[in-house]
């Protein structure tokens, strides 16, 4: 019923930036808190940030905290997250998620690599 669409993705440097975006489409998610976990290869998924419905309180993991910044449009339906002094650690698929209560919704992901 609802289908999450990450983009933005890419190679960049370390120290560089990058702006993720999560699209939803079908139905509207300002009714549901939502996150970014991300998965690095071997490695299980892990957490990375979260807000509330109303965008008032976020969440971020301990490595995250000062360099990722997420935020929600409800007029655009969508989810970002801003991703700043980049670490090759960093690397990973990137997935956005909807806690719909009953269920998770997960997008397909969006690879970033932070490599010179």
């Amino acid at each position: 019923q609802v289908q999450l669409v990450e983009s933005g993705g890419g190679l960049v440097q370390p120290g560089g930036s990058l702006r993720l975006s999560c699209a939803a489409s079908g139905r509207t998610v300002s009714a549901y808190k939502m996150g970014w976990f991300r998965q690095a290869p071997g490695k299980e998924r892990e957490f990375v940030a979260g807000i509330s419905v109303n965008g008032g309180n976020t969440d971020y993991a301990d490595s995250m905290k000062g360099r990722f910044t997420i935020s929600r449009d409800g007029a655009k339906n969508t989810v970002y997250l801003q991703m700043n002094s980049l670490k090759p650690e960093d690397t990973a698929v990137y997935y956005c998620n909807a806690d719909m209560r009953s269920l998770q919704l997960w997008g397909q992901g969006t690879l970033v690599t932070v490599s010179s």
